[in-house]
């Protein structure tokens, strides 16, 4: 896998990044560290981990995750020497006071969630440090209107990145990152960087899979014009893309019950469970099967091989999705194959938004 370029950073990624909100979750440790080792094994460079996560999100497993990556780290001397390790700070309350309490995210706030962050990852310097959501009102995680009366914004987007700027300056963190993000917030967090000579973003994780392709409305454009790099998240739509809800849909007696669809109804009630979103997906896993490849070949070469995105992350619950998921790296799609694809979206736009 060629390296990518994140921005206009100098961090390098392979163009897989392993995702980690499963670990602590429906990852036990060992498994975990599994998991690690064989991503790495296999050429992986890059790990993507939040302070909130694992996910769904409860005050009994906030913070796991990243102690479960620094133990793998601690256990396996010279690892994280050869990983790019990125990490999260959560943006404002949403219902998670064990998080953080308040409406904001002050630069107190920040500096709290980076050092803790280091100390449970044990290491000394986070390579891509991101903002999990913005600290103003946003439609996010499955909402797509913009409400002016929602704005509870507590600390400028200058605040925060002078935070950022004395957290690198520091040698704490070495670049920055947005999750969530709309082409505004981008827009802005360029300009005031640029302006006040404070840490420029390298990168924006956002959805983006068959069935959530919002990035393409204007996003992409932004990013494209100036040297953002996408890390997109949920290429298989929390499993719908896998073809493994085809036949039970996601509840009942013969749906997978380890699954996240199936297993957490805090999911079932987000985008992942809405009608429209495995409606979609199973003409996209058709649409896979009649051309000789999986539904998750389908979806993560999409991913792969898309001139939006940097570099595209995994999350996985056993050694085997991690194989099947790298190996599909490679898969091509042909002018037709797309052209179906695109007559898709048509038709059910965009259902898991």
């Amino acid at each position: 896998m060629k390296k990518i370029q994140l921005g206009q950073s100098d961090l390098h990624v392979t163009p897989i990044c392993l995702g980690t909100m499963t670990f602590g979750e429906q990852v036990d440790e060992p498994t975990a560290h599994a998991i690690l080792s064989r991503s790495l094994e296999r050429g992986v460079d890059f790990i993507d981990t939040a302070e909130m996560y694992s996910v769904p999100t409860r005050q009994e497993t906030y913070s796991v995750t990243e102690t479960i990556i620094g133990n793998w780290f601690a256990a396996n001397p010279g690892a994280r020497q050869k990983l790019v390790l990125a990490t999260k700070v959560a943006g404002p309350l949403r219902n998670t006071p064990w998080v953080r309490e308040g409406v904001g995210m002050t630069a107190a706030d920040i500096v709290a969630s980076c050092d803790a962050s280091l100390k449970r990852l044990k290491t000394e310097t986070i390579d891509l440090y991101q903002i999990h959501w913005p600290e103003r009102h946003v439609p996010a995680f499955g909402n797509i209107y913009y409400d002016p009366a929602k704005e509870v914004t507590q600390t400028p987007i200058h605040e925060q990145l002078e935070t950022f700027g004395k957290l690198v300056k520091a040698g704490k963190i070495r670049a920055i990152g947005l999750s969530n993000e709309t082409p505004y917030g981008v827009h802005e967090f360029v300009r005031l960087a640029e302006q006040h000579g404070l840490p420029r973003v390298a990168t924006v994780q956002n959805v983006y899979n068959l069935a959530s392709r919002g990035v393409e409305n204007g996003l992409d454009e932004t990013m494209h014009r100036l040297g953002v790099s996408l890390l997109a998240y949920s290429p298989l739509a929390y499993g719908l893309l896998t073809g493994k809800y085809d036949q039970s849909g996601i509840t009942g007696p013969d749906a997978p019950a380890e699954a996240r669809i199936t297993r957490y109804e805090s999911v079932r009630k987000l985008r992942w469970g809405r009608p429209d979103a495995l409606k979609a997906a199973r003409l996209y896993n058709q649409l896979a099967r009649d051309n000789g490849l999986t539904p998750t070949q389908l979806a993560l070469a999409f991913c792969y091989t898309k001139w939006q995105v940097a570099s595209t992350i995994i999350g996985v619950r056993t050694l085997e999705q991690l194989d099947e998921d790298i190996d599909a790296y490679g898969t091509t799609l042909s002018p037709e194959i797309l052209a179906e694809i695109d007559k898709i979206r048509w038709d059910i736009r965009d259902p898991a938004a």
